[in-house]
């Protein structure tokens, strides 16, 4: 390292494991329901002949597959770090998040193709029978939706999982309504419409997650990060007369990383030493963005010329 490059690096480790171990338990329940649910509906589907509860079962055999896949990432996401891996697998949790996403999507265009099929070849649809199992699918979801609520705030793989079954619910109270209206009126044609609602819920909110998705992969700023804050607040602190090469982004959910070269006065890292410099850096952001994991370079006046130069 060239004279006069001071290097700076304050660290404070991550929390314990990855935004969504926490809810490891929750999420291996909420398996357990909805595979058993996708079973029952299954069976009424077939003996009701109705159309949406067959794509309300294909739509929870895709949340188990998304829940299995999200116990995956968690258990990848906490192996520690290796020497070719520093962050470990921390990032198995997006690329789970982004797999069930492929796979929602997927789903939602298959149940809007079958009911569209259904209105040009009308099938007759048992209300009563559809009602039973659609009711039982709708309790079985909201004891899922129930243990998931708090996860899904901390972890874009946890709400992967929540957005499945939230939709689910909702496919569940589409199913009940549009098998009522059967019974009430014999209007065959409201099996397929509910399963078209099915399929409309099911995109929008996917879309979301996978911009989300997409965005951590891409190493945007996190999003209660403001980078013109964070550059305004380091540029804030006694002595420092710029910033450049400034970046945050996300390891994976509950992880936020920044780094940043810092210039600073001569005078003020001969007055009170790098380490005092770097500890206030570390508490600038960390108080203020709660950003944990941070890497500062410490750099005197006329450096970043001199970094310009070695690079072409």
């Amino acid at each position: 390292m060239g004279a006069g490059h001071d290097h700076g690096h304050a660290h404070h480790a991550p929390t314990s494991g990855t935004a969504a171990a926490a809810y490891r338990g929750r999420l291996r329940i909420a398996l357990a329901i909805t595979l058993t649910v996708m079973v029952v509906e299954i069976v009424g589907g077939v003996l009701a002949d109705s159309l949406a509860l067959i794509a309300d079962a294909a739509h929870m055999a895709t949340d188990a597959v998304g829940l299995g896949m999200a116990l995956l990432a968690i258990h990848f996401a906490n192996r520690p770090p290796s020497g070719n891996r520093t962050f470990g697998y921390a990032r198995a949790e997006i690329l789970a998040a982004l797999a069930n996403c492929l796979l929602l999507l997927g789903v939602g265009g298959y149940v809007l193709f079958e009911a569209i099929q259904r209105f040009i070849t009308p099938v007759g649809t048992q209300g009563g029978l559809t009602v039973v199992f659609g009711a039982i699918g709708l309790v079985a979801n909201m004891i899922s939706l129930t243990l998931l609520m708090r996860g899904q705030k901390e972890s874009l793989n946890v709400r992967g999982a929540f957005l499945e079954v939230a939709a689910d619910a909702l496919g569940s109270l589409a199913v009940i309504v549009s098998a009522a209206v059967i019974l009430l009126t014999g209007w065959q044609a409201a099996d397929p419409i509910a399963s078209l609602v099915i399929g409309v819920m099911i995109v929008p909110r996917t879309v979301k997650l996978l911009r989300e998705t997409l965005d951590v992969l891409l190493e945007a700023a996190p999003k209660n990060v403001d980078m013109a804050e964070v550059r305004a607040h380091i540029l804030a602190l006694p002595g420092v007369e710029d910033v450049h090469d400034l970046h945050a982004w996300t390891i994976t959910s509950g992880m936020p990383v920044l780094s940043a070269h810092v210039v600073v006065s001569s005078d003020t890292l001969d007055s009170i030493g790098h380490e005092k410099m770097l500890h206030d850096l570390q508490g600038c952001i960390g108080d203020h963005f709660d950003v944990e994991h941070c890497t500062f370079q410490l750099e005197p006046s006329g450096h970043a010329e001199h970094e310009a130069k070695l690079c072409h």
